[in-house]
């Protein structure tokens, strides 16, 4: 194994319920078109049909909502999203095939191993939305948010960039603080609680987000800044 890749695994299913027809459908004839290999990551600038003035990467996009409303709504910057879970795969791939994005591209193995091939600085923002809170003690190694894997996203973020996570679950949210402020690449930016109380600018919202609102759990929303 080379110095730029990583040994992380993906922990969780791949595959849920069976798609719908028209999820197969565009599993076949849209994501072929979007989907990134291992091997086009040495030149992101290369990795779209324009030019694209800032790279952005969403770690987890579940079915695709924030990641394709950001990319419609900066259509200047280009977005990577990774889903190894085949129906959210399956998801955003029917919406770009009824509405194409020339600015994004998906991945669908495991983000340290997109994060590992990526060069120095070359990214923005990461995002890391709702991610699965592994809530078992025993399972704790199991979360994204960890030493080796804030270590690629410090190393992959250009100094001003900025790492955001949301979660409903006070939990890991308190995990992810202790994390990110003992990494000395980061400064949590937030400074009041209205700033982790309100989504992010332009947030659309996402299907998990609307059902942990309806259940009664109030969303998070850290964001920190690489220095």
């Amino acid at each position: 194994m080379s110095e730029t890749e990583h040994s992380g695994a993906f922990y969780g299913r791949r595959v849920g319920k069976a798609l719908r027809q028209g999820q197969l459908q565009a599993l076949d004839r849209a994501l072929p078109r979007f989907l990134l290999s291992l091997e086009e990551l040495g030149d992101p600038a290369a990795l779209f049909a324009g030019t694209v003035r800032e790279l952005r990467l969403e770690i987890g996009f579940g079915g695709g909502e924030h990641l394709l409303a950001e990319a419609a709504r900066f259509p200047d910057c280009g977005y990577i999203g990774v889903e190894p879970f085949l129906n959210g795969m399956a998801k955003a791939a029917f919406e770009l095939d009824k509405a194409p994005l020339g600015n994004v591209r998906l991945f669908n193995l495991d983000a340290a191993l997109l994060l590992a091939r990526l060069p120095d600085a070359g990214l923005a923002q990461v995002e890391l939305l709702y991610p699965d809170p592994w809530p078992k003690r025993r399972h704790w190694k199991r979360r994204f948010v960890r030493p080796d894997n804030l270590d690629l996203i410090a190393r992959t973020l250009r100094p001003g960039g900025i790492f955001r996570f949301a979660s409903d679950v006070p939990d890991y949210v308190d995990w992810t603080l202790r994390q990110v402020r003992a990494h000395p690449a980061f400064r949590w930016a937030d400074r009041t609680a209205a700033d982790w109380r309100t989504p992010y600018p332009g947030w659309p919202g996402t299907r998990y987000e609307a059902k942990a609102v309806a259940a009664g759990r109030v969303p998070t929303y850290l964001t920190f800044e690489r220095l």
